[in-house]
């Protein structure tokens, strides 16, 4: 149990808990910023777990895929949990195996054969047959025949020469890797006394970051008027700030209409009185111009029809509009004058600044509440560093280093047996190389000797002693191999099958993890059990905890206290849950009363209503416009003026003409000094009469309308705000809470975690791989020992010295 015990509280520092919703359903709002708590001080650890095979790896890649040809099928998840369950041999674990089968009992039956065949090629042999007799016949591809010979036995060879040396390299570095096991397992247990040393320091910074939580909950309490004040005033103000600018718009056209009615007073008494002088001044040039052609002059042929022309057009001289018709707008300027006693825009802006201060009204009213939070965040810091000092973590962590001194102690205890079976294996595997390389060493010398010695000209029984020698080699390599060949295999085909089977049930699945699907079936370890991992440490079997969930959590770095469920020891998610929704039912008591706010007092009302009872919409705009559209004169002076010039100049000199002209210059400067003024006049009481229509067109219409929206938003201030009051206050409260949330997860996954599975799986995975490398290589050499003896044989014919050779008569 002390194992059990040291693992719990070594994992003190990775203690995380969760917040619940107290109402399900309701999603919890964003924090209002990320906090920062900086980095979790850790240690320095030794231990670097990484393995590269190097050129060696091509062979590996050989090896697998050699290992897919013979076992292509998927992993047997569900058969081997049968097995597991009820240990009985199904035919799908049979059909799974089946490509292994097939290749052991090819190896054994290599295994058995091949010493018969070897014992029968020898007495074979012994009878003259096989190859077996001294004799030669003589062929004229002869030459040709050997070269191919030696060319393909040279090509075997060196291919069987690389899986000896692949055999024999698998050999020393599996040496090299369990050696390597003593420095990873010091340093790993080193890494642990680290860790374990490192643990108390990163638990007071994590209690110590809880200040940076304090504080930005401080930060806002102490702006609860800016913070929640302002979200209600942001949600009100969707109804408020539009009313509120109707009302203000109003101002606006009141202003405006004061002053197309001053427009329209002011224009309508200049005209009236300008239409009065310039008709008088008309009657004047017209009397004039009348008089004139009374000159002899126009009784003349010539000149009669030119004068008589003239006369015809004077009653066009007179004034086109009768201002003094229409009635004037005084009594409408002023009621509207009386309306704009009352500063409206003022009242208005009362109504602004009244609205405005919600945050100041949310501040006063929470004071008390913000009080008791401020002091309940007190406890709250005392109550960590008091929990945290519950737990002997100090003495827990001395007994936990004493058990890693005493765990290395037994491992250094052992290493001396650990390093007597390596050696043994070593020398094994050795034997196994030397066996091959004999074999190789034999076939090689009898090769270089043959061909060293091997003479052209001589006949099968006149080879020299070199060659004879050679060939001799050659079949001492026969020998061996057939003496050899079966051990090779037999070791071989054991291998295959114990690192077979471990990679692709052990190593495979294990990357792809659905080893631990196996490893999660129920009642496994106990038949009472459904999870053997917190039945063993909680007493718990129910709980879901499976290996499956161990490992991913460690592999992807995150905190064993959820991982390992390590709340069913010590639970600070409910104490921080409990300190929460302390917190929590202080906010709910949290009233805000909007109803002082007045957005619009009743003289700004009545003094809206007031102004659509100023009688704009009496006045008689179609007389008006009427009169406007008819011009000043019934003529345009100066086309007037400018043919009387030009009918002047068509008359003869003299007193007539002299005067026309005069009178035409008269009317230029009565359209100068008279017209224009008065038409600018026109045009400003065109404008202001439009205008005026346009108001008293559908002014009833949208005061109602403004009245109607600033009732509904003081109704809404007044009655309604307590849904948006309540809404923002949860806003509010989560963000409150979302701080402890991001404390809790940040301490979840910030402190290091010291993992030993992955380099206890590098280790076991590269022993494999050099243990699978291993028989591949030996593998690939010792089958091609077939192919060897066949070409040593019919070589050995080529250089061993015969008895009898063919003789042919001239």
């Amino acid at each position: 149990m002390l194992w059990k015990t040291g693992l719990i509280f070594l994992c003190w520092g990775l203690t995380s808990g969760e917040l619940q919703d107290r109402q399900s359903g309701t999603p919890a709002a964003p924090a209002r910023t990320t906090l920062d708590f900086g980095l979790v001080p850790s240690g320095v650890y030794d231990t670097v777990a990484y393995y590269e095979p190097g050129a060696i790896g091509i062979l590996f890649n050989m090896m697998h895929a050699f290992l897919y040809v013979v076992q292509p099928n998927p992993f047997p998840e569900g058969e081997l949990k049968f097995l597991i369950e009820v240990t009985l041999c199904r035919v799908q674990v049979i059909y799974y195996e089946l490509g292994f089968v097939v290749c052991a009992a090819l190896g054994l039956l290599f295994t058995v054969l091949l010493p018969l065949v070897g014992l029968l090629f020898c007495l074979c042999r012994c009878c003259d047959n096989c190859g077996g007799e001294m004799h030669q016949r003589q062929r004229k591809n002869a030459d040709c025949l050997r070269g191919l010979l030696t060319t393909l036995w040279s090509v075997f060879m060196k291919l069987y020469m690389a899986g000896v040396l692949c055999a024999y390299a698998a050999n020393q570095n599996l040496s090299s890797q369990l050696k390597s096991m003593r420095r990873l397992v010091k340093s790993n247990l080193k890494d642990l006394h680290t860790f374990a040393n490192q643990t108390p320091a990163q638990i007071d910074y994590l209690i110590s970051k809880y200040d940076t939580v304090k504080q930005h909950v401080l930060h806002d309490l102490e702006n609860v008027g800016v913070i929640l004040g302002g979200r209600i005033h942001e949600e009100l103000g969707k109804d408020v700030q539009p009313a509120l600018n109707g009302v203000l718009s109003m101002t606006g056209t009141m202003r405006d209409t004061k002053d197309a009615l001053e427009n329209v007073s002011l224009s309508l008494e200049t005209l009236q009185e300008g239409t009065v002088k310039l008709q008088a001044n008309l009657s004047l040039v017209r009397g004039s111009l009348s008089n004139a052609l009374n000159d002899p002059v126009c009784t003349h042929p010539q000149s009669f029809e030119i004068c008589h022309n003239i006369r015809s057009t004077l009653p066009k001289l007179e004034i086109a509009a009768n201002y003094s018709s229409l009635t004037d707008v005084t009594n409408q300027l002023d009621k509207v004058n009386e309306v704009l006693k009352t500063d409206l825009g003022q009242i208005v802006e009362k109504g602004f600044a009244s609205f405005n201060d919600t945050p100041n009204l949310v501040t006063d009213q929470t004071r008390n509440i913000v009080e008791g939070v401020k002091v309940l965040l007190d406890d709250v810091g005392s109550n960590v560093t008091t929990f945290t000092k519950l737990f002997p973590v100090h003495s827990t962590l001395t007994n936990f280093t004493k058990m890693i001194s005493h765990t290395h102690s037994q491992i250094e205890d052992i290493y001396p047996q650990v390093d007597q079976m390596d050696f043994y294996r070593w020398i094994c595997c050795i034997t196994l190389c030397c066996m091959v390389v004999l074999i190789l060493t034999f076939n090689f010398l009898g090769l270089l000797c043959g061909i060293l010695g091997f003479d052209r000209h001589a006949t099968p029984t006149t080879r020299g002693c070199v060659s004879n020698t050679g060939g001799n080699l050659l079949m001492a390599g026969v020998g061996f191999s057939f003496l050899f060949s079966w051990v090779l295999m037999g070791m071989i085909t054991a291998l295959f099958l114990v690192g077979g089977n471990l990679e692709k049930l052990v190593c495979e699945p294990f990357q792809t993890r659905q080893l631990f699907k196996v490893l999660d079936t129920p009642n496994l370890v106990n038949t009472a059990w459904k999870n053997f991992i917190p039945g063993y440490l909680y007493n718990d079997p129910e709980l879901d905890l499976t290996a499956y969930s161990l490992y991913s959590n460690c592999k992807d770095n995150r905190g064993i206290y959820s991982a390992l469920h390590l709340d069913k020891v010590f639970n600070i998610s409910a104490f921080f849950n409990t300190s929460v929704v302390s917190g929590s039912r202080k906010f709910e008591g949290m009233k805000v009363d909007l109803r002082g706010i007045i957005l619009l007092e009743s003289e700004g009302k009545q003094n809206l209503i007031s102004f659509t009872e100023t009688g704009i919409n009496e006045i008689d705009f179609a007389a008006y416009l009427e009169e406007v559209n008819k011009g000043v004169t019934r003529i345009d002076l100066v086309d007037f003026a400018s043919r009387l010039d030009a009918q002047a100049d068509q008359l003869s000199k003299g007193t007539l003409q002299t005067s026309l002209k005069g009178h035409a210059n008269t009317i230029r400067q009565i359209h100068i000094q008279q017209v224009i003024p008065l038409e600018k006049s026109m045009s400003t009481l065109n404008q202001s009469i439009r205008l005026l229509e346009r108001t008293s067109s559908d002014l009833p219409v949208r005061v109602r309308d403004v009245l109607a929206a600033v009732d509904a938003a003081q109704y809404l201030i007044s009655h309604n705000a307590t849904f948006v009051i309540n809404q923002e206050t949860e806003k509010y409260k989560q963000t409150i809470i979302g701080y402890f949330k991001q404390y809790i997860d940040w301490i979840r996954t910030s402190v290091s975690i010291l993992s030993m599975l992955d380099w206890w799986r590098l280790v076991s995975s590269s022993a494999l791989f050099l243990l699978n490398t291993f028989w591949f290589g030996l593998g690939c050499s010792t089958l091609f020992l077939l192919p060897s003896i066949i070409l040593s044989v019919k070589l050995a014919k080529f250089y061993r010295r015969m008895d009898t050779e063919d003789v042919y008569d001239e």
